[in-house]
């Protein structure tokens, strides 16, 4: 996510930590070098020329040329001015009213439909009780996708009860459904087009006036770089934006969707998805998007995020397992698809501080396939064995390793590369239940 900038970021700011006293001749330098990245990751010409001379009128203060550590002053002067392009700060829904009243905007691709589904179970999960409404009657099969996202996210949906009825009938009649009901939250889904035209734009300002709309979001695809910023320029000068969703981050290797949008257009960034699972999906957060970008991680968001994803009982159980030494391989299986549930490996060394470096060496081409490879063939390998052979593992030998490279289609190799990196972790969790006892004699109960 954002690669281009951030190691242009972290290469530029690396550079100024070295010096001992900073003038305004490196200063200078410095920000014409963090304009070019900008400009490379297909950030707006002038939110670049704006970000960099804020950034150098402030660098030329007082208090950076005369700071004992001039280098990490930049730093943070650049944190700060990236903080605020990016929003400040997290912005939220209007919920003054109940229910209170989203509508999803966006071109024929950009996810709308997914990233209904994708609201509705994040919203729930917090307690909301929300309604999807399928408005796009246009594309083929929009209402089934909605209606089968529902379904997975477990949430009430309507649509259209006849060939008939047009999508004001139809929204009248889910507000109507949604007071009855008690519903929280009601997601209009609406339709898209390839192109920004006038009928997509008078269906949409009816629909709005309609169900008075109090939110009116638009989901934009983030890889599409500086031209996702002009769509959601045109949209929001001709139907009144109050927020934006930003798709696909993960596909956004260069960053200049996420960094321009919220200036150019003054909307906030509400949230950004990847991936195609319900969970794929979180609240966008100024602060530490930027502390990712220049290699200072999101702990938080990590935490967070295992928070969410991780089963918290589970867990307990591994803990104690690993800790009293009796580590087997249905505790290795666990463990691996727990890990899977975070998403994958790159994103999460991102919200590291300096992950980027392991992100390079650990994720490149090769190692990112090799990893995935193992992932899967150690679940089939694992799967293939008998309860007794998961539980004691030492009881295999050279006959059990061929039955199970037969069973799950891999190798006697691949069997044995298995076995070796679970006697590591074997290994790990022995020396931390001898860690455990020494803590345990040097700090006794009182």
């Amino acid at each position: 996510m954002f690669k281009t900038l951030s190691d242009s970021f972290q290469r530029i700011l690396a550079g100024l930590r070295g010096y001992g006293k900073l003038t305004e001749a490196n200063i200078s330098s410095a920000m014409r070098e963090v304009r070019t990245a900008l400009l490379e990751a297909d950030v707006n010409f002038k939110v670049a020329k704006d970000f960099t001379e804020k950034v150098k009128a402030r660098c030329l203060g007082k208090t950076v040329l005369e700071s004992i550590t001039p280098g990490q002053q930049v730093v943070k002067e650049v944190y700060d001015e990236m903080v605020a392009v990016l929003g400040g700060s997290a912005a939220k829904l209007d919920t003054s009213e109940r229910p209170a009243t989203v509508m999803l905007l966006g071109l024929q691709g950009a996810g709308k439909t997914t990233t209904a589904a994708k609201l509705a179970a994040m919203w729930k999960k917090n307690g909301k009780r929300v309604m999807l409404v399928a408005c796009d009657l246009k594309r083929p099969a929009a209402v089934d996708q909605l209606r089968i996202l529902a379904g997975k996210a477990g949430v009430e949906m309507i649509g259209p009860s006849g060939a008939g009825e047009d999508v004001i009938s139809l929204a009248g009649r889910a507000m109507d459904a949604a007071r009855g009901n008690g519903a929280d939250i009601v997601v209009f889904d609406t339709a898209g087009r390839l192109h920004i035209d006038e009928p997509l734009v008078a269906e949409l300002a009816a629909l709005k006036q309609a169900v008075n709309a109090r939110n009116v979001l638009l989901v934009v695809d983030a890889a599409m770089g500086q031209e996702s910023v002009n769509v959601a320029s045109e949209f929001h000068d001709k139907t009144g934006l109050t927020g934006l969703i930003l798709t696909r981050i993960d596909g956004d290797s260069r960053g200049g969707a996420a960094f321009s949008i919220r200036a150019v257009t003054g909307c906030p960034v509400l949230f950004c998805g990847s991936g195609e699972h319900l969970e794929d999906i979180e609240t966008f957060h100024p602060e530490r998007m930027a502390s990712r970008i220049l290699g200072m991680g999101d702990i938080v968001g990590l935490v967070e995020k295992a928070q969410e994803r991780f089963d918290r009982a589970e867990a307990e159980k591994m803990q104690e397992r690993m800790l009293a030494g009796n580590l087997d391989l249905e505790d290795f299986l666990s463990q691996m698809r727990q890990m899977k549930k975070m998403g994958p490996i790159e994103n999460l060394l991102e919200m590291l501080p300096m992950g980027g470096k392991f992100r390079d060496s650990l994720t490149s081409a090769s190692a990112g396939d090799e990893m995935s490879t193992f992932a899967v063939k150690a679940e089939a390998i694992i799967l293939s064995m008998t309860p007794q052979e998961r539980r004691r593992p030492d009881v295999i030998n050279g006959s059990r390793r061929r039955r199970i490279a037969a069973g799950s289609g891999t190798s006697a190799s691949d069997v044995n590369e298995l076995l070796s990196r679970f006697n590591q972790a074997r290994k790990l969790s022995k020396q931390l239940k001898k860690l455990g006892k020494g803590m345990v004699a040097k700090f006794p109960r009182v």
